[in-house]
């Protein structure tokens, strides 16, 4: 799988790519049709410090799946981003799964 990264106001970071690479390997392994992913860090000032946001966009057959999550850090913004993403994963395997 292809996984693309990008950061707009945070400095690139090796943990957070290694992070959620990790991550990102388990859902495909659990499902072995995803084909690539778009990985977007953002930091944005908020006043309840919550401005560090994950996104993070899977290219699978049909629809592409999408998910966003803001947190204090994005440690906790990536772990609600994959519940989420997995969550999304197992509706489309069960979906092709009854066709």
């Amino acid at each position: 799988m292809n996984i693309n990264f990008e950061y707009h106001n945070v400095k690139a970071s090796d943990r957070l790519e290694i992070l959620a690479a990790k991550k990102l390997s388990k859902l495909e392994d659990k499902y072995d049709f995803i084909i690539s992913s778009d990985v977007y860090f953002k930091s944005e000032n908020m006043s309840d410090d919550s401005g560090k946001k994950c996104s993070v966009r899977i290219n699978t057959p049909g629809p592409t799946l999408f998910a966003e999550s803001s947190s204090t850090g994005f440690e906790a913004a990536i772990a609600d981003v994959m519940d989420n993403l997995q969550r999304q994963l197992q509706k489309r395997k069960d979906k092709m799964q009854s066709h």
